[in-house]
């Protein structure tokens, strides 16, 4: 697919525009601080799971740039040494973050094959993966943005892993043992890039589902 060029029209959908299907309410639930009664930003024992949430909602608001241990500490409201309890550095928090946006984009791609039929599972992946990328944008830039290089963080490469193998899955059930693999890499590879596209705010979620059929 040609790159547009700066101040070029927007690229041509695959189909006619539609209501975009955006659903945010999930997005602070899956990040949110664990809240004590007292309500305060974590209880004991959430310290990492506070940490996380707040390196998400700086994420959100200003990018990678903005997500440093200090800035999470202050967010979480603990001192700027409470972090280094669970991450050595300010790669091993975005890599916690980002190992948990993979989990979180697993968890969607296996919810949606097991509300499908046999035959419409592949098309509610597709789907799936594209909701993902325009709720959560800022993680989604994240997770395939290369700043974690996930060969020096185990549970991150594992995660990553389990998300294309929710895909794999479904295409092996369709597919020849020997056809699967290089099948389930075609389909990521069109979503995906409609994936990139919805984050970029380059057409709505709506058009590019219509893609899939």
């Amino acid at each position: 697919m040609a790159e547009a060029s700066r101040g070029a029209p927007a690229p041509v959908p695959c189909g006619p525009p539609r209501r975009a299907y955006v659903d945010r309410r999930n997005i602070r639930g899956m990040w949110a601080l664990s809240t004590s009664e007292g309500g305060s930003a974590y209880h004991h024992g959430d310290l990492r799971r506070g940490l996380i949430a707040a390196a998400h909602e700086l994420l959100e608001a200003g990018g990678v740039e903005a997500v440093t241990l200090r800035e999470a500490a202050r967010h979480a409201g603990v001192s700027h040494n409470a972090p280094y309890r669970h991450f050595a550095s300010r790669e091993a928090l975005l890599a916690a973050l980002t190992t948990e946006g993979f989990q979180a984009l697993r968890r969607a791609l296996e919810e949606a094959g097991s509300e499908a039929g046999p035959t419409g599972r592949l098309e509610a992946l597709g789907r799936a993966y594209l909701r993902f990328a325009d709720r959560d944008r800022a993680t989604f830039r994240l997770m395939f943005g290369g700043v974690i290089e996930r060969a020096g963080h185990p549970d991150l490469a594992e995660a990553a892993a389990a998300a294309f193998g929710a895909l794999r899955s479904v295409v092996a059930e369709r597919e020849p043992s020997d056809r699967a693999e290089r099948e389930a890499l075609r389909a990521w590879a069109l979503v995906h890039g409609l994936a990139h596209l919805v984050a970029d705010r380059q057409i709505d979620a709506a058009q590019a589902e219509a893609c899939l059929t």
